[in-house]
């Protein structure tokens, strides 16, 4: 994931987020520097951009997939928001800003306090199921009828296929993002990702500790 560019999009969509820098606003080679310019999968780091994509799209067409936000939420603070917010989060962000250069956290928090227009994690709460309706209400307004469809979980391939034009593939249709799925891939991502910090950590703070000790043996001997 690009997230120096992400953190710059983050920026240039909400300007008034807690620490975004003034940037203008994000054109199409933009978007393009960030998902490429042809692609068969996109990641859903795309979804909170979705105003910004179809203006930037105009002739893409929207699959437009809404959960109840009553069972979506839950999901979603578990997932995102305690693993964002929580101390034991704070202390992995900041090994990873500091030590790999990578950016994700404070990316995450922008996109966070933009898209829920939230200073904190009681406003995010707070504001959560307004931010929800509006988001779906925004894409239902800019999307003609024409060039949108509106999916249900479980409709299987074919109105997926004949709204994009494909035929109806002879496989089972897919279904690897239920909880225990994602929160399993996700574990061994993180755990990935904090022993490469950890290595890292190892080989530039070690002979720190090093160089103290003797600057230490240096002071008090002579």
């Amino acid at each position: 994931m690009p997230w120096s560019l992400l953190e710059q999009a983050a920026e240039a969509t909400w300007q008034t987020a807690p620490g975004a820098r003034p940037r203008s606003p994000f054109t199409r080679m933009d978007w393009d520097e960030i998902w490429g310019s042809h692609y068969d999968i996109a990641t859903d780091m795309a979804s909170p951009f979705a105003e910004q994509l179809i203006k930037a799209y105009p002739e893409a067409k929207v699959v437009i997939v809404q959960r109840e936000f009553e069972s979506w939420w839950p999901s979603y603070r578990s997932e995102l928001l305690d693993t964002l917010f929580s101390p034991v989060s704070q202390v992995i962000v900041f090994l990873l800003e500091h030590i790999m250069g990578i950016r994700s956290g404070p990316t995450m928090r922008k996109i966070h306090f933009g898209f829920f227009v939230a200073k904190n994690r009681a406003e995010v709460e707070a504001n959560a199921k307004a931010a929800y309706t509006e988001y779906y209400r925004r894409i239902r307004e800019m999307v003609p009828p024409e060039r949108r469809l509106e999916y249900k979980m479980g409709d299987g391939w074919e109105p997926l296929c004949a709204f994009l034009g494909k035929e109806v593939p002879d496989v089972p249709f897919p279904r690897l993002n239920d909880r225990k799925t994602h929160r399993a891939g996700d574990s061994k991502r993180k755990a990935t990702i904090l022993l490469a910090t950890l290595r890292k950590a190892y080989v530039v703070v070690l002979p720190g500790i090093a160089l103290g000790i003797a600057l230490c043996y240096l002071w008090y001997r002579y």
